[in-house]
């Protein structure tokens, strides 16, 4: 009996797997063109019914701002025909202060301009000067509001380009007309903030002609010849330019050439409508995206087919045994692998015992140097607030000088709290959490700090919110931090000709306090946090300041951030939670 294959076995396999493999490869690129064709005809309906949707949202917004500053001009002359400031001055023929009146009536209604006219149409106040003594009587405004006594909107072209929106009314006292009350609305200022987009929007009247236009060369022309006047050369022209896709659906409309999509709505005032145009960039660029990851779908789909359709049924047998052999070579090892672990852990857990001995030594000697540290600066008050009193007694002024006493006698309580606090870091307690106030935090830690601030002439400059900002919070330690990082910022602007300090104290979603310096920087911004890492002169500091700091803010629920600043200086940044939206957290 013989072991080798059969011959007719060996010329069968490859012929069968070979017509197989063309017929699913045949199979799958027949099924990729069907999807991709059907996926981005569908997407494209989709997503340009969705940059549709959008671009109508938006016209709504434009039409709706645009609107509610037309009516909120149109109230404005009711308000000032009855003034009697302006009144009296026609009335008179005195108009000394009337320009005055206007000028701070549109600062406090906000309208573009206001111009006050006589029964003959001459300008006798406005508030643009330039405007004084014109005469304006030909003008549609005046002759309009002259004829009736009703407010008149009136829409007429100016010398530079665009036009000039108004209201105009007639100033009737004693039975007569008196003169013209001329209002204007801005609405030059939706038209700047619509040429910010990618969007070309238009506003035309009834009679089809552009009044605003995102494209300036627009303006005054019927629609139809503004839209085949602008050039690919303008803004709009690039942002439209790309539109046309053979994919997409037949466009709306064509601007300059490029296919857009054509949104229009009406906007409720003398018969205006507004138009956009909006490019096919954005639909394109989602449907090719995912079109593009099922082409990639598709071609390891075909990939993972070819490869499991050409391997051979003997070759699976073999690999299966091999792998058999490295599982047992893998169980061996593995368990020695065990043995040696099971070694090692019990080796780690004498070493965990040692560490622990090591740690609480470390501790004692890191507590000993903080104590040192933290009574360094209410000894340097003491001493300044003996020296003073000293002085004061040799002045006869006892009043004073028991004044300099009892803050003597807050300093040692302070030093005493200070110890305590100092007890508590090492436990990491939270105990004496209390609802605590920033704003007065940092009002006692400049108190502190008084002694040091008035050895040398530094600015300090507080940037606070008028409302307490209440935060949970341990209230000594607290002050603790902020005299910390005001000592640092005062030593690190030693050398500077011009000292000054920030404190600026910020709420949004947490309490930020932000203390910087106009000094030089720190040059490892990295390690600045790092316990005895310090930037001083030998004897002048251990560098232990901002990581207890770090350490106490972390105990508060908050974080304390450093970074250079980008014109010099240092600048530290301490986050906390505000009482009532993070309190727990603190806690």
């Amino acid at each position: 009996m013989s072991d080798q294959p059969d011959p007719d076995s060996l010329t069968d396999t490859p012929e069968g797997g070979s017509w197989r493999l063309r017929l699913a490869v045949a199979v799958l690129i027949l099924m990729a063109i069907g999807v991709v064709l059907v996926t981005n005809r569908w997407l494209s309906e989709r997503f340009t019914e969705t940059t549709r949707n959008r671009a109508e949202l938006r016209l709504a917004l434009y039409s709706g701002n645009m609107l509610s500053e037309l009516r909120r001009t149109s109230v404005v002359p009711l308000l000032l025909v009855d003034d009697p400031a302006i009144r009296d001055a026609l009335l008179k023929g005195r108009f000394v202060d009337t320009t005055l009146r206007l000028i701070k009536v549109q600062g406090e209604i906000g309208v573009a301009s206001i111009l006050l006219l006589d029964k003959d149409g001459l300008a006798v106040g406005a508030t643009n000067r330039n405007l004084l003594g014109t005469n304006h009587r030909t003008t549609p405004y005046f002759v309009d509001a002259m004829r009736s006594r009703d407010t008149v909107f009136a829409a007429a072209p100016m010398a530079g380009g665009g036009y000039e929106f108004t209201y105009s009314r007639q100033i009737f006292a004693e039975g007569r007309a008196l003169g013209v009350i001329v209002v204007g609305a801005d609405l030059m200022k939706h038209e700047r903030a619509w040429a910010g987009l990618q969007d070309a929007v238009i506003v035309a009247d009834s009679t089809e002609t552009v009044l605003l236009a995102t494209e300036t060369s627009w303006r005054g022309k019927p629609l139809s010849e503004a839209l085949n006047s602008v050039g690919d050369s303008s803004a709009f022209g690039r942002a439209l330019k790309g539109a046309a896709d053979w994919a997409q659906n037949p466009p709306d409309a064509y601007v300059a050439g490029e296919a857009v999509l054509r949104t229009e709505t009406r906007v409720p005032f003398r018969g205006w409508r507004m138009v956009a145009f909006t490019a096919y960039d954005s639909v394109r660029e989602r449907v090719n995206g995912v079109i593009a990851l099922e082409i990639m779908g598709f071609a390891i789909l075909a990939a993972l087919s070819f490869y499991m359709l050409s391997r051979r049924a003997w070759s699976q047998s073999q690999s299966l045994q091999r792998e058999s052999a490295e599982l047992r070579l893998l169980n061996a090892r593995l368990s020695r692998e065990i043995a040696e672990r099971e070694k090692v852990q019990k080796t780690l857990e004498v070493a965990e015992l040692t560490l622990a001995q090591s740690s609480k030594l470390a501790a004692l000697g890191e507590m000993s140097a903080a104590v040192s540290h933290e009574l360094n600066q209410p000894l340097a008050a003491m001493k300044t607030y003996l020296a003073g009193a000293r002085l004061l007694l040799q002045r006869k002024r006892p009043d004073e000088a028991l004044s300099s006493f009892q803050r003597i006698d807050d300093l040692i309580e302070r030093m005493g709290a200070i110890t305590r606090q100092l007890k508590s870091y090492a436990r990491k307690g939270g105990e004496a959490f209390e609802p605590v106030d920033l704003r007065a935090c940092l009002s006692s830690a400049l108190a502190m700090m008084e002694p040091q601030l008035k050895q040398r002439v530094v600015q300090i400059t507080r940037t606070l919110p008028r409302q307490p900002v209440r935060v949970m919070a341990d209230r000594l330690r607290l002050e603790q931090v902020i005299i910390n990082l005001l000592r640092n910022a005062l030593d690190a602007t030693r050398d500077v000709k011009k000292p000054h300090i920030d404190l600026l104290l910020t709420v949004g979603d947490v309490a930020t306090l932000a203390v910087r310096d106009n000094g030089h920087g720190i040059a490892d911004i990295g390690s600045v946090f790092e316990p005895f890492y310090t930037t001083k002169k030998p004897g002048e500091g251990v560098g232990l300041g901002l990581a207890i700091s770090s350490g106490i803010v972390s105990d508060l629920g908050g974080r304390l951030t450093a970074h250079n600043a980008e014109d010099g200086g240092a600048v530290f940044e301490m986050q906390l939670p505000i009482l009532g939206i993070e309190a727990k957290a603190a806690e």
